[in-house]
C-alpha cells in the first residue's frame, strides 16, 4: 500500500508548480509520515574523523533551506542531513519561476538564488532541538549584495558551530552571481583562513567542508586540493549542480537557466570525486552529491572514493521511501558479496573514475 500511496501523491504533487509542491512535501514531514524506518545495520555505519553515522546516505543542503525539518528527515531513514544554504540575511532569491522538473531525464534546474529565512530565524530553530540525537549539518552561503562574502561565512561559522554537527561552506552555486570565482584560488585561499581563523576564535571543533561545482578543470582541482591541504578544513563535499546540458532529453527545458540536478549529473560529479581523491589522499573527508538515486549509484560514489554520499533530486522523483530502499538495497549488497563493512568499498573504482575526462 505504501508504494501505491507514494505514487497518487507523487501524480498530485507532479501536476503542482515545483515550489509548490516543494512547499507541501516540507509541510508533510512536519506532521510525520507512516513511513517504517529501515532497520539499523551495524555494516552501513561510518566514521569519518570524529564523527559517527549510523548509515552513509543523507539528506543534501536545497531541500530543508531553513532548518523545518531535519529530525523528520533523519525519521526517513537518512543518516544525516544538512539543511541551508543559509545567509546572514533573509533574502527572497530569484524571480519565479525558478524551479523546472525535467522528467524524462529524471532531472531538476533550479536557479532559486539562495532564497531562505536568514541567519537568526534558523539558529532559533536549531537551538530549540538542542539535546536531541542526529548529525545535522548547516550549509552556508552569503548574500546576492554583500560588500564582504567571506564575512558572510565567517558570521556562518560564528553562529552556527555551536550548534551545527559540521558546517559546509557552499561557494558553488551557480545562481548567485560572481559566488563560484571564489573557488580560484587565490580567493580560496582567503576565504579558508578566514573560516578557519573564526572557528579557531570560538575554540570549537565543528568540521569544516568545502562544497564546490562540478564544472572545473583538472588544474582547478589541482589548486582546490592544495589549498584544502594548506589550511585546517576537515573535508569536500562533491557536488553542486552543474551547468552543462549534455545529453539531456527534455529539449523544452534546456535553454531555462540555472544549475542541473538528477540522474545526468551522476557520471560527471563521480568524475569529479574520484579525481578529487586521488589528489587529497586516502585520509582526507569526502561527501559524493550528484545522481544517487539508489543503491548501486550510492555505492558506485563510495566505490569511485565518498566516505557517504548525499541526495535529494533522487527525492523528488522516488518519494519519502526512497531513503529505505536504498539501505535496505545496500545491506543486499554486503549480503550477496559477504562484505563486513561498506567503507571497505571505498576507493574500489576510484582509479576507473579518476581516469576519465571531465
Amino acid at each position: 500500500m505504501t508504494g501505491l500511496f507514494e505514487q497518487v501523491g507523487r501524480r498530485l504533487l507532479f501536476g503542482l508548480d515545483p515550489e509548490t509542491a516543494h512547499d507541501l512535501s516540507i509541510k508533510a514531514l512536519r506532521c510525520g509520515l507512516p513511513l517504517p524506518k529501515p532497520p539499523a545495520d551495524p555494516r552501513l555505519a561510518v566514521r569519518m574523523g570524529a564523527l559517527a553515522f549510523p548509515n552513509p546516505l543523507g539528506m543534501a543542503a536545497g531541500y530543508d533551506k531553513n532548518g523545518e525539518i531535519p529530525d523528520a528527515l533523519l525519521s526517513l531513514g537518512f543518516g544525516f542531513a544538512e539543511i541551508g544554504s543559509i545567509t546572514p540575511r533573509p533574502q527572497a532569491g530569484n524571480p519565479k519561476p525558478r524551479i523546472f522538473r525535467l522528467t524524462r531525464d529524471a532531472a531538476v534546474i533550479n536557479r532559486l538564488g539562495f532564497n531562505n529565512e536568514g541567519h537568526a530565524r534558523c539558529a532559533e530553530r536549531l537551538a530549540a532541538r538542542q539535546g536531541r540525537t542526529g548529525i545535522v549539518g548547516v550549509n552556508i552561503g552569503a548574500n546576492k549584495d554583500s560588500t564582504d562574502r567571506i564575512a558572510d561565512y565567517e558570521a556562518g561559522v560564528r553562529l552556527f558551530a555551536p550548534l551545527a554537527t559540521y558546517l559546509t561552506v557552499n561557494i558553488s552555486s551557480p545562481n548567485t552571481p560572481g559566488l563560484r570565482n571564489m573557488q580560484a584560488r587565490g580567493e580560496l585561499a582567503e576565504l579558508l583562513g578566514r573560516v578557519a581563523a573564526a572557528r579557531q576564535a570560538l575554540s570549537r571543533d565543528t568540521p569544516i567542508f568545502l562544497k564546490i561545482a562540478p564544472d572545473l578543470t583538472e588544474a582547478e582541482l589541482e589548486d582546490i586540493a592544495a589549498e584544502l591541504s594548506a589550511h585546517p578544513i576537515e573535508g569536500l563535499i562533491v557536488s553542486n549542480t552543474t551547468l552543462s546540458r549534455y545529453g539531456l532529453q527534455d529539449a523544452t527545458l534546456t535553454r531555462e537557466a540555472g544549475g542541473l540536478s538528477g540522474k545526468p549529473l551522476f557520471a560527471r560529479s563521480t568524475i569529479v570525486l574520484a579525481k578529487m581523491r586521488r589528489l587529497l589522499g586516502p585520509k582526507a573527508a569526502i561527501i559524493g552529491v550528484g545522481g544517487v538515486d539508489s543503491a548501486e549509484t550510492a555505492l558506485e560514489k563510495i566505490r569511485a572514493g565518498a566516505d557517504l554520499v548525499q541526495l535529494y533530486t533522487g527525492l523528488i522523483y522516488g518519494g519519502p521511501a526512497l531513503p529505505g530502499r536504498i539501505l535496505r538495497g545496500m545491506s543486499a549488497v554486503l549480503d550477496r558479496e559477504g562484505i563486513p563493512s561498506v567503507a571497505v568499498l571505498r576507493d574500489t573504482r576510484m582509479e576507473h573514475w579518476a581516469g576519465k575526462a571531465i
